[in-house]
């Protein structure tokens, strides 16, 4: 027996049910070290919008790593639910630091399947603005089918609405009032005509697309958090402040020991390397400054080297076991000063027995 299709009852999966089951199919492709932070997801029909936000491990490609959790979410959500899952998103919120890694040499990134081509840009949401015109929309809206409404069962019309007519009457486009509220108008749209035409989403630099339906964007805060560890392992940086814009990469490192020169030549060839590795579209300009920290004792001139004075050289006279020998050590050979200055010379032994003789006369 068949039952009608109006009888058989509806299946409905809450969005909160697809938000948990998004999150669970993203952890199981995350890499050693990654988390998900959070998700969100979304049904409309039989189709179901899923976002989900990540916690990776650094180093890591993110490009490839959003792919890999973007297929798998995607697949194990609609093979769950049943329903279809045109689009799915990841974000890369933050970056998990492990031990400093070992800088790697310079080396090219590996292009994706098409190519390394520019992805699409990401464009922002912009759901505060929106919500807020569409509130506004709303209740003005309201407000006048409310009245209208009333005005047709015989009702008076609205005072607030009448008030406004009478004063559109009487006020043309040369009043001032009427001119601010045009020139307030227009900023009004030209503000709401960018909110629906530029990309936005500035924080985010884009990044080299792996697959033609992927979009990547990695966040700026990221990036430069990415180049400080790198340039904090370069040897004598002891300081780094590191900012990343679409165009150019500024860093500025403070050397604690060795040749600044050195220092920054070396942080130009691992920086140089990292940029890269980021797999962004356009790797941005590097520029590189370098100081030493202020505290820090300068470093010696090797070129010259340090002269000890003579008069800083501890001398030791040793004392000979008899006064007439031929190898005994006088003063005046060890340290330039006269025989009488040490014991065994002829003239301290004659003093010796002067002592001695008025020691003796003294005890009589």
């Amino acid at each position: 027996m068949t039952v009608p299709a109006g009888e058989r009852g509806t299946t409905t999966v809450a969005p909160r049910a697809v938000r948990r089951i998004a999150e669970r199919a993203a952890a199981e492709a995350l890499p050693d070290g990654g988390s998900v932070l959070r998700g969100s997801a979304g049904v409309r029909g039989t189709s179901a919008r899923i976002s989900v936000g990540v916690r990776l491990p650094y180093p890591v490609r993110a490009d490839e790593a959003a792919r890999r959790i973007r297929e798998r979410a995607a697949a194990r959500t609609a093979a769950l639910t049943g329903l279809s899952v045109p689009r799915a998103e990841v974000r890369v919120d933050a970056l998990s630091a492990g031990p400093a890694p070992v800088v790697p040499e310079a080396a090219e990134a590996t292009p994706g399947p098409d190519g390394g081509r520019r992805g699409a840009r990401i464009r922002a949401e912009r759901r505060v603005p929106a919500a807020v015109l569409a509130a506004v929309g709303a209740v003005a809206c309201g407000l006048v089918l409310a009245d209208m409404v009333a005005v047709r069962f015989g009702d008076a019309p609205a005072g607030w609405r009448t008030a406004m007519l009478d004063w559109a009457a009487t006020h043309g486009p040369a009043d001032s009032a009427v001119r601010i509220g045009g020139a307030v108008a227009a900023l009004a749209g030209a503000w709401l005509l960018g909110c629906a035409l530029l990309p936005g989403l500035r924080r985010r630099l884009r990044m080299a697309a792996p697959g033609p339906e992927v979009r990547a964007a990695l966040d700026r805060e990221a990036a430069a958090r990415i180049l400080r560890e790198r340039a904090l392992g370069v040897p004598g940086v002891v300081r780094a402040r590191v900012t990343v814009r679409r165009r150019r990469a500024g860093v500025r490192a403070g050397v604690g020991y060795g040749d600044p020169a050195e220092v920054r030549a070396e942080a130009v060839r691992v920086l140089g390397a990292a940029l890269p590795e980021l797999g962004l579209a356009r790797p941005p300009a590097l520029r590189v400054w370098v100081r030493r920290e202020a505290g820090l004792p300068p470093e010696p001139d090797k070129s010259v080297e340090p002269v000890e004075s003579v008069e800083s050289v501890p001398v030791s006279v040793e004392r000979p076991e008899a006064a007439g020998r031929a190898d005994a050590v006088t003063g005046q050979d060890a340290a330039g000063r006269s025989d009488a200055a040490v014991d065994g010379a002829p003239d301290a032994r004659d003093a010796r027995d002067a002592r001695d003789s008025l020691r003796d006369g003294g005890e009589a």
